[in-house]
């Protein structure tokens, strides 16, 4: 089996002190299972990984794995701006299981596209599992362009992109100038279906954790050939999509979570909570 067509970024569950509360993390991994995601993204953005140390990262991978049981895949996101580092929890990751890792590109220290390359060539080189680059300037400040994504689909166990530029274009000259079996996934779920279009093989997605079964469905339609239904879908989905990220994400999708009855608790500082306005305009798109 293969990683599939709909990834979740999941958000890590937190207790009311803010510690990592690996039975509330239970009930979001058997939620996600049970709405149609196919493969589980740990400790990426939407996982708070910022605020999260290596320890609790381990823990995560550990518990995501041990819950999944093999019902979906695991990619563990190990990436950093430091590349000595994200080699060694790369590695710590391969030993407990997972099936694959994520790698954002470095932020911060913002190297050139050669420094891009070498990173990412340097961390691949030391472990066997599939890696999924994941570019995504809003946050990181620096664009991996296409050239260097197609340079580095040149490396065998560099299967696949999680491209959240935004980007039509660039996302094309990926498609066109990559093998066949270097697959690309929309960064926005609101790209989903225009990604898909251009031959996009998915999406890492936030909405997911809400609205799961119908990204599934619109993705499926999609492949199936039915666009007039996938285009439908996607028009449904836009405003809940979009509200998800009226706030810095992952604070509204935990509030609409909770309100479904998966509590994944609270957001780890510097986030804070929405106010009662914001809450008020992001749940009317919902219920």
């Amino acid at each position: 089996m293969g990683f599939g067509r709909l990834h979740t970024a999941m958000v890590t569950a937190f207790d009311e002190q803010g510690n990592l509360d690996l039975n509330r993390q239970t009930d979001v991994i058997e939620h996600l299972i049970q709405t149609g995601t196919e493969t589980i993204i740990v400790a990426g953005t939407t996982g708070e990984s910022p605020t999260l140390s290596k320890e609790e990262k381990l823990a995560l991978f550990e518990h995501t794995l041990q819950v999944a049981a093999g019902r979906v895949k695991v990619i563990a996101g190990t990436g950093s701006n430091n590349t000595r580092e994200s080699i060694a929890l790369t590695q710590q990751a391969q030993a407990l299981g997972v099936d694959g890792v994520m790698l954002v590109t470095p932020y911060y220290n913002r190297p050139n596209q050669e420094g891009l390359y070498q990173h990412f060539k340097a961390v691949a080189e030391a472990t066997s599992l599939p890696v999924m680059l994941y570019n995504v300037p809003g946050r990181t400040s620096v664009n991996m362009e296409a050239e260097t994504v197609c340079r580095l689909a040149e490396i065998p166990n560099i299967t696949m992109v999680k491209e959240a530029s935004g980007n039509l274009g660039q996302m094309t000259e990926i498609i066109k100038g990559t093998p066949d079996d270097f697959l690309l996934y929309s960064g926005d779920d609101n790209l989903t279906l225009p990604v898909l279009s251009i031959g996009g093989y998915g999406v890492v997605s936030v909405a997911s954790h809400i609205v799961g079964r119908e990204m599934s469905r619109m993705i499926k339609a999609f492949v199936q050939g039915n666009v007039n239904e996938a285009a439908q879908l996607h028009r449904e989905l836009y405003p809940k999509c979009k509200a998800l990220f009226a706030a810095p994400s992952p604070v509204p999708v935990k509030l609409v979570l909770a309100k479904q009855g998966v509590d994944a608790g609270p957001v780890r500082q510097p986030l804070v909570p929405l106010t009662d306005s914001e809450k008020q305009q992001i749940l009317t798109h919902f219920y």
